[in-house]
């Protein structure tokens, strides 16, 4: 690695180190700093066929098959009778054009790059495959998600002590593994491009695989991750002009929102009856950290390398991807699912309220938290 990128790549580290340590908890700082050196600094997730990671939790065993969670079992009846066929209920046969001006992948109104001079001066095919690598940027960050997911998923099941809940587990399991094959399938047959995992995404997924507390796996994934996905899947749900990828993202969406489901039954249930104060801050600090995350770091390097890093500082490419119309919308309705299901699950207390006021996210918290919402009222968000 040269001597540059390993300056820049401490930067990242540093930068990501001061943000996680705004909270002062201790505990949420080091949970961070070795997934950062492992993300930023060695950038593990980068050239790399297969990543190995150390996990340490523990798998609880009901020997007594106690059925004592009445909504949850209502959820794993839901799952049941919702399974999809990626291979049979999506047309595959549909052609993805970039170059269909009638049906563009994305509107220029969303991409980040779109009042830059030098993409104004383009021609219109430097402009599409601009396009068509950016939504296979986003789509194969969606794809490496949805893989920590399909681990995270797993580990849960083993972990969460209720077998209403592990019953129900084993249904995301497959869900996530369906949508790491429908993801994967549009990226190489349709895009013909896939990204590898942004830096900062795979800090958190490393955080959250190699944590051994089951209930932060699941804050992480269940709420975090998988409710910034469903403001994410939405979003471009509803831009998009690709009629496949449209109903792709239908299918994604209706599983999505029993996961999150999911997350909020269990979490709630756990952090009211079986925390400490003390244990429920710690959680509290965190997730206030991984939405400061969310929020701040996906900046679209990859794309920034391959297509703007010699015509811009990346300091520049990062307040232009900041202040984007692309990052504003996603702000918007990843939180408008993040913040009630945190409020809901008792990780909106008033010790931590003014931070995200400041952060400018509190507006969302009077909104509708999962249990309150179906798939259909997601779908026509």
């Amino acid at each position: 690695m040269r001597l540059n990128k390993i300056l820049v790549n401490l930067g990242e580290g540093a930068t990501l180190a001061r943000d996680v340590g705004k909270s002062g908890n201790l505990r949420a700082l080091a949970s961070m700093l070795g997934p950062a050196f492992r993300g930023l600094v060695l950038q593990r997730g980068k050239g790399e066929a297969l990543t190995s990671m150390k996990v340490d939790y523990a798998a609880a065993f009901d020997w007594r098959y106690r059925r004592e969670f009445p909504a949850m079992a209502k959820l794993y009846e839901a799952a049941k009778t919702s399974q999809w066929n990626a291979s049979v209920d999506i047309d595959w046969s549909r052609t993805v054009d970039p170059n269909n001006a009638e049906r563009p992948l994305l509107p220029d109104s969303f991409l980040p790059m779109a009042e830059l001079p030098s993409f104004k001066k383009a021609t219109l095919a430097e402009r599409n495959k601009q396009v068509h690598s950016l939504l296979a940027w986003l789509l194969s960050q969606f794809l490496h998600g949805e893989q920590g997911a399909l681990f995270a998923a797993a580990q849960v099941t083993e972990a969460v002590p209720w077998l209403d809940a592990k019953l129900y587990g084993s249904t995301q399991v497959v869900d996530e593994g369906r949508h790491v094959e429908v993801f994967h399938t549009y990226l190489t047959r349709k895009l013909g491009k896939l990204y590898e995992i942004n830096d900062n995404l795979y800090v958190i997924i490393d955080a959250l695989m190699t944590d051994s507390r089951w209930d932060v796996k699941f804050l992480g994934m269940q709420i975090m991750i998988e409710g910034l996905a469903l403001g994410a899947f939405g979003t471009i749900r509803q831009l998009t002009g690709d009629p496949l990828l449209r109903d792709i993202l239908k299918y994604v969406i209706t599983d999505e929102a029993r996961h999150v489901h999911y997350g909020v039954l269990a979490l709630g249930e756990f952090y009211t009856r079986e925390l400490s104060e003390k244990e429920r801050r710690e959680r509290e600090d965190w997730a206030f950290e991984v939405a400061l995350l969310l929020r701040n770091r996906f900046l679209a390097h990859e794309f920034y390398d391959e297509f703007y890093a010699h015509a811009m500082p990346r300091a520049r490419w990062n307040e232009t991807v900041t202040d984007s119309g692309m990052m504003v919308f996603f702000r918007k309705t990843m939180f408008k699912r993040i913040i009630p299901n945190l409020k809901r699950i008792g990780l909106l207390s008033d010790r931590v309220r003014a931070r995200y006021e400041q952060a400018g996210l509190l507006g969302f918290e009077h909104g509708k938290a999962a249990p309150e919402l179906t798939a259909e009222d997601l779908l026509n968000d």
